[in-house]
């Protein structure tokens, strides 16, 4: 799964809510024809990425080249459970990146129309997001 090699802070701040906002980076194809994009606010796993991912590459048969726009580098942490408030934060749990609307998670190019439909179809069953589907 995907998680930084080094960061420089271990433990980051929550931010602000992603509630209405929209993205103003990444939100156009760059590397290929096809696209799955985000219509949603949602703090993704890199355990969701890697699923989508999986499920693209299984149904274009390695055909083709795909392109993951996203990166989980946030940290998320949590403390154990039945753990009394206090005695600070607790250990780094999973990283995560912060998706907002219009933000591009996947490219996809080399296959034709109706394949890349589908496997982004699918994938995007895999994300806790609403995605659609876009073409240059």
């Amino acid at each position: 799964m995907l998680i930084p090699k080094k960061v420089k802070h271990r433990k980051w701040q929550k931010g602000r809510s992603l509630k209405r906002e929209v993205e103003t980076r990444g939100t156009d194809l760059s590397y290929g024809s096809f696209g799955l994009q985000a219509l949603e606010s949602y703090w993704m796993t890199s355990a969701q990425i890697e699923s989508a991912r999986r499920t693209l590459t299984n149904f274009i048969k390695r055909e083709g080249k795909i392109w993951i726009r996203i990166f989980p580098d946030k940290p998320i942490t949590k403390k154990p459970p039945e753990v009394t408030m206090g005695a600070g934060k607790g250990a780094v749990d999973h990283y995560v990146v912060p998706v907002k609307p219009g933000r591009i998670l996947f490219e996809m190019d080399g296959v034709s129309l109706a394949i890349a439909e589908k496997a982004f179809k699918l994938a995007g069953h895999k994300l806790p997001v609403k995605t659609r589907f876009i073409k240059k």
